[in-house]
This record gives structure tokens, C-alpha cells and sequence, in this order.
């Protein structure tokens, strides 16, 4: 995800480039979606044949290091918006490696059209490839309403780091709505299936002490290996608002609460690096 806080105030976009069509403006809102493909490049290192663009999504290939790709995703335009529709397909094949990261911060905001803004993930992984997804925070600004889909389909032998952090809302400010679901398969086994709503018209009891009690970031940190099938982590807690499970599968999910974001990339930070 991405959308930076310095982004540029939402305008009609520039026209495409000959052969690329435009991404769809209308009165709901904005319709874009970024495609991005890796693949070995037959001498030991990552090319990426597809690296498209649309609209207020920018992917930008950055110096990576001699077996590794690296994109940046950067936000075009603010957002998103309410009524936007957002969506980002990462195909990562056999053998390759990606590393993917967002400029800056996504800000959620409400927008003139009405309605819930809508991000939709969909990530491959095939054989013997690595990938890993490392956006910026996603910030629920007051008033906004957004939906976000990660949806990740692995093979039994890649290797997968996905880290999810939200924030809710600025600096004293009150939130949006935010609801979050993340989906994991591997191989042909659904490994993860859960979602998370906070703010106004989440469901009762989003910031009481069952769920964050008070906390206003919240992240999550999944990691597959194929090492895991043999031999998993423990399941354990990493300090008083952060837990580590093993999933059904090569996998294993990082669970975090934090006063704010800083705080909240501190501890998964530190569990990435127990978890090696």
C-alpha cells in the first residue's frame, strides 16, 4: 500500500503514456491497478518483465543486491479516497527474488465521492522464490473508510516475509473505520483466514480490553519458511502486547499492539530478527 502524506492533492491524471490506458476517474472515485511480475533472469539474479504502473500507483525499481530485486511502490496522488478501488498483483516465480517496499505512509482519508475506499493485494509466490512485502503504516484518517485484502498464495518451498501495520488516526485525532483481512495458502492449504475492523461501526468492544485495549497501532508480522514444516517456533509471548504462533503450516504469525506506530515497529522489528 502506499500514499504519502506529502503526495499530491488528488487532480485528474496525466495523460498515459501511447499504449497504457488511463486509470478510470469517476464520481465513485478512482480505479487503478499496479502489476508487477519477478523473474530469474537465467544468470543467478531477479528481472521483472512486468513493472506496471496506474494511476496513484508507482512502482519504481530501486538498487537491490546481486540476487534480489527491489521495487518501491509510491503514491501519485493523495489516498486513498472514499469510493477509490485500489489494487496492487505481485507475481513472484520460481526461483526469484523480490523485495517490496513503499516510499512513505498510507493515509486513509474520507473524500468526496462517499463510500468505503477499497485495497485489494493478491500475491503469488512460486517454488524456491523469496519475497519480501514491507510497506510503510497504513494511517486511518478521522472520517475515512477502508477495506484492505491481502490475499497470498505460496509454494510449499518459498520463503515469505509480509509485515501489516496500522495506525489509528494522526496525532489527536479520533480514527476512521479500517477493516483488514488477511488470507494465506500454501500450496493448495489455507493456512490463515482472519480480519480485523476498528473504529466507527467496527463492531462492539474494537478498543476494549479484549482486542486493543486502548492501543491505537496494531500490526502484524507473517513469516513462511519451509524449515517451519519440521521444525516450527514455539508458540510465545514477546513482551505484554505481542504474540508468536505457529500456523498450520510452514508459517508463523506475529501478532503486536503498540501506543503508536514507532513503538509498534520496534517490537516486530525485534521478533523478524528472533525469528532470523
Amino acid at each position: 500500500m502506499t500514499g504519502p502524506a506529502s503526495a499530491a492533492p488528488r487532480t485528474l491524471p496525466p495523460a498515459p503514456p501511447a499504449g497504457r490506458a488511463a486509470p478510470a476517474a469517476t464520481s465513485s472515485g478512482v480505479r487503478a491497478t499496479a502489476r508487477l511480475v519477478a523473474r530469474t533472469d537465467g544468470r543467478g539474479g531477479t528481472c521483472l518483465p512486468v513493472l506496471e504502473s496506474d494511476g496513484p500507483l508507482a512502482l519504481r525499481r530501486t538498487r537491490g543486491d546481486a540476487d534480489e530485486a527491489r521495487v518501491v511502490l509510491v503514491g501519485a496522488m493523495s489516498g486513498p479516497l472514499g469510493g477509490d478501488r485500489f489494487a496492487v498483483r505481485a507475481d513472484v516465480e520460481e526461483g526469484a527474488r523480490l523485495r517490496l517496499t513503499s516510499a512513505a505512509a498510507t493515509i486513509a482519508l474520507p473524500g468526496q465521492a462517499g463510500g468505503d475506499a477499497r485495497y485489494d493485494l493478491r500475491i503469488r509466490v512460486g517454488d524456491g522464490a523469496r519475497l519480501g512485502w514491507l510497506p510503510e503504516p497504513l494511517i486511518s484518517a478521522r472520517g475515512s473508510d477502508l477495506r484492505v485484502t491481502t490475499r497470498v498464495d505460496v509454494a510449499p518451498t518459498a520463503t515469505l516475509v509480509l509485515r501489516e501495520e496500522q495506525v489509528l488516526g494522526r496525532v489527536g485525532e479520533e480514527p476512521g473505520r479500517l477493516s483488514g483481512r488477511l488470507v494465506l495458502r500454501v500450496g493448495a492449504r489455507l493456512v490463515l483466514d482472519q480480519e480485523v475492523a476498528c473504529g466507527p461501526g467496527a463492531p462492539a468492544g474494537w478498543d476494549g480490553p479484549a482486542v486493543l485495549a486502548g492501543h491505537r497501532a496494531l500490526g502484524q508480522l507473517l513469516v513462511v519458511r519451509p524449515s517451519f514444516a519440521e521444525h516450527p517456533p514455539e508458540a510465545r509471548l514477546l513482551g505484554e502486547t505481542a504474540s508468536l504462533v505457529p500456523l498450520a503450516g510452514p508459517a508463523v504469525l506475529v501478532t503486536a499492539l503498540a501506543p503508536d506506530g514507532l513503538r509498534l515497529r520496534r517490537v516486530l522489528d525485534a521478533a523478524l530478527a528472533e525469528l532470523g
